[in-house]
């Protein structure tokens, strides 16, 4: 029985059970389809790393002996859609029986299901094999709950798994989660190590997308390409991070200064996210350098983990309970645009500028940097969550909808009430003076609330509470930011009202 079997662009997972046998039987189809580059104006980097990854994906496939189908974009036979071209390979191979991987994308899910159940032959989907959790488990595990928590989360998945636990299954060091250590500002002179790069040649790659006139974004080195393409540089990039970064991992992943674009974060999420490498390689070789080196601190192993184990499983299982509602979600019913210069960074906004530029040409930020620049400045403004969600998508190369939606309408805007987060993730200059060094250098002034070059952020900060006060007031983590505006005068209030206003309406210009 002649079986096909379709391989997603992100589902690159070379230990696949798929991929343990060799089948005549069997053929593997992988598509370049404009149904995937133009559904946004993606990140030149994330889609030339995307096809490159998969080329090299197909040829592995071809090298063990595996029949393998694939589509270059500019194929004349393309048909340029997933279901065309399956349905015209049916025909041709005398498919007997079709078999996918389930989808990480709810959009593709809809419409692989929909396909399968408009076919005469046998349909079958099948997991990943990549996660540590099945799609539906924290929905599951969450039943009967009023809401989602990632800490409870996090230490079922540790408990689950084994991970970071003494003899007595106790969490090594005593305590589960050193989150309030992992907060620290890189010192004036200090070089974190360089990122790991690789020299890939994708001029080809650059030419056939400018041929075939798919609209991107940002920029590239083609002689350059720095983003892991295959398995053997995915896990180059985890031994660096474990021999190099790991170190400090946790004492600065929050930090951020003008041109540290890497810093010592690992920069595996590319990989991990077309699942070239597995988050459970990725945390057993964390754990491995933390065992032998006694440099690397309980802070810095746990707050690593934290992310892969933990943060990112936590992001799929929302994605998943909550789609597709969770799409429209505007608890705070924001409709202005974004600014221009989100598309240019050209802005007198120092740490916004630096974050945009930076991500339009590396196709990368780091989390704090997506967080509490670009995301705070959005839900600070007031940015309809979907032009966010269309930006987040577009600008990294990591963005993928099951991660990027729940962090972004989730965690950064809280579009989503508070379904991920438990608290809007606000903050003034202050937040952004005391974690990088953008303020020194900057237009604006970071002490100043009101008045000439005084920084948006802090108008725009007291403005937001301001505005939301009937859904925030109560809230029992907003701490002490109301008391605060109960002791301002009614005259200071109207002028941070003021400020505020005339900045919203300058957007452009700032």
């Amino acid at each position: 029985m002649n079986k096909l079997r379709l391989i997603l662009g992100d589902q690159l997972n070379h230990h696949h059970s798929w991929y343990q046998t060799l089948d005549e039987s069997v053929y593997y189809v992988i598509m370049e389809v404009r149904s995937e580059t133009d559904y946004v104006s993606h990140h030149i980097q994330k889609v030339v790393g995307i096809f490159a990854a998969m080329r090299a994906f197909a040829s592995e496939l071809k090298q063990q002996g595996h029949q393998v189908i694939y589509f270059e974009l500019s194929d004349p036979e393309n048909q340029q859609a997933f279901e065309t071209n399956l349905s015209k390979l049916f025909q041709k191979y005398a498919i007997q029986q079709f078999e996918y991987q389930l989808p990480d994308e709810y959009r593709l899910d809809q419409h692989l299901m929909s396909f399968c159940a408009k076919q005469a032959i046998p349909c079958l989907a099948v997991d990943t094999e990549h996660f540590y959790t099945l799609r539906n488990e924290l929905g599951d595990m969450s039943k009967g709950s009023s809401s989602y928590l990632m800490e409870r989360f996090y230490r079922e998945m540790r408990m689950k798994h084994g991970v970071l636990l003494d003899a007595s299954r106790k969490p090594i060091g005593g305590k589960w989660n050193y989150d309030v250590a992992n907060r620290k500002k890189i010192p004036k002179n200090h070089q974190p190590p360089a990122p790991i790069c690789f020299d890939h040649d994708v001029s080809g790659l650059v030419e056939m997308l400018a041929k075939m006139e798919v609209k991107t974004i940002g920029s590239i080195d083609v002689k350059r390409f720095i983003w892991p393409t295959n398995r053997t540089e995915a896990k180059a990039v985890l031994s660096y991070f474990c021999e190099h970064c790991l170190v400090l991992f946790g004492t600065f992943q929050d930090a951020m200064a003008p041109g540290l674009w890497s810093g010592y974060h690992s920069r595996l999420s590319f990989a991990l996210n077309l699942k070239l490498i597995s988050p459970m390689e990725v945390v057993q070789a964390a754990i491995e350098a933390y065992q032998i080196n006694i440099e690397i601190s309980i802070e810095q192993i746990e707050g690593f983990v934290r992310q892969i184990l933990g943060w990112r499983e936590y992001m799929r299982g929302i994605y998943w309970a909550e789609m597709p509602a969770f799409a429209t979600k505007n608890y705070f019913e924001h409709k202005r645009a974004l600014p221009d210069w989100f598309w240019t960074g050209e802005t007198h906004i120092n740490c916004l500028g630096d974050a945009i530029k930076q991500s339009l040409n590396r196709g990368y930020a780091h989390h704090i940097q997506r967080l509490m620049l670009t995301g705070n400045f959005c839900l600070l403004t007031g940015i309809n969550p979907d032009e966010i969600d269309f930006w987040y998508l577009s600008i990294y190369v990591d963005a993928f909808e099951w991660v990027e939606i729940t962090n972004t309408r989730g965690m950064s805007q809280y579009a989503d009430g508070g379904i991920v987060g438990t608290k809007p993730y606000v903050s003034s200059a202050a937040y952004i003076h005391k974690m990088s060094s953008y303020c020194d250098t900057c237009f604006y002034d970071y002490k100043k609330r009101i008045g000439e070059r005084a920084c948006p952020f802090n108008s725009f900060y007291w403005n937001f509470y301001l505005t939301h006060e009937n859904k925030l007031a109560k809230h029992p983590r907003i701490g002490m930011v109301y008391p605060q505006l109960k002791r301002m005068s009614d005259a200071e209030k109207l002028e941070i009202k003021a400020q505020a206003a005339t900045y919203l309406n300058q957007l452009n210009e700032l």
